[in-house]
């Protein structure tokens, strides 16, 4: 099971996260790529740290809205929307090309990671970014999303996605950030479930009924003041039931 993280989420004298920590705990570090956070200091320091632990980066591309971080739909033409993908892809790589490693894969984030779960136009149009820009890249997002669907038909190579710390519908979509009970906070209950999702097991919605979560990785949110500890929680009981931890992209296409 690959366990992965959001990092480079600071901008300026804003800071978020702890990057350093949580790379020391995740196999996947989902980088900013400046559209939603982060700016160019934050952004190499994060790939830097990341290419000196062996832990894979990716792009974490967004809306273009800081104000928003990102958690605000867009009404995007296709065309725009490709471009700025193309470009916040470009800006990681160059990063990543000078600390020494590279970029494996792309995530989408917040608002556009859940628009294009069933926005079809807009999942075309992230699909065309990635298929141009290099092929060869992994992406990351809910099983079932119109984003890995099209992904899939498009020949890029696709890997699920579940939530340690989200409310699922019983739809097995993510609850909005706006309801109440969006987000866990508890390590050990957020512990049990990452078990369960890694040994293939149904997991609860948060109406109470079971839901099947197929992933390939898990995410844990590094944007919450107790984020290394959940993170730190949930690798231990990985590892102590016997869950392989590495990470889902590598360079091979």
């Amino acid at each position: 099971m690959d366990l992965n993280a959001d990092l480079a989420e600071g901008f300026g004298r804003w800071e978020m996260g702890d990057d350093e920590a949580l790379l020391g705990l995740v196999t996947s570090a989902n980088v900013a790529c400046g559209f939603h956070a982060g700016d160019a200091a934050v952004i190499r320091s994060a790939v830097d740290q990341a290419a000196k632990r062996g832990v894979a980066v990716g792009a974490q591309v967004g809306y273009r809205d800081l104000a928003g971080f990102g958690r605000r739909f867009i009404d995007v033409e296709p065309r725009e929307l490709t471009d700025d993908v193309i470009y916040q892809i470009g800006a990681l790589a160059a990063f990543a090309r000078v600390v020494g490693t590279e970029v494996r894969y792309v995530k989408p984030h917040g608002a556009l990671y859940n628009a294009i779960v069933h926005h079809a136009e807009q999942a075309a149009a992230v699909v065309e970014a990635v298929r141009d820009y290099d092929p060869s890249l992994a992406v990351l997002g809910l099983p079932g999303s119109q984003w890995l669907a099209q992904a899939e038909r498009a020949g890029l190579r696709t890997f699920r996605e579940a939530f340690a710390d989200r409310a699922y519908t019983p739809e097995a979509t993510l609850v909005s950030r706006r309801e109440r009970g969006a987000v866990l906070h508890d390590a050990e209950e957020i512990a049990e479930r990452c078990l369960r999702l890694a040994a293939g097991e149904p997991i609860r919605a948060i109406d109470g009924s079971e839901i099947q979560v197929h992933a390939d990785s898990i995410c844990l949110h590094g944007d919450s003041p107790d984020a290394v500890a959940i993170a730190r929680t949930v690798r231990n009981r990985l590892t102590e039931a016997g869950v392989e931890l590495r990470a889902f992209a590598t360079g091979e296409g």
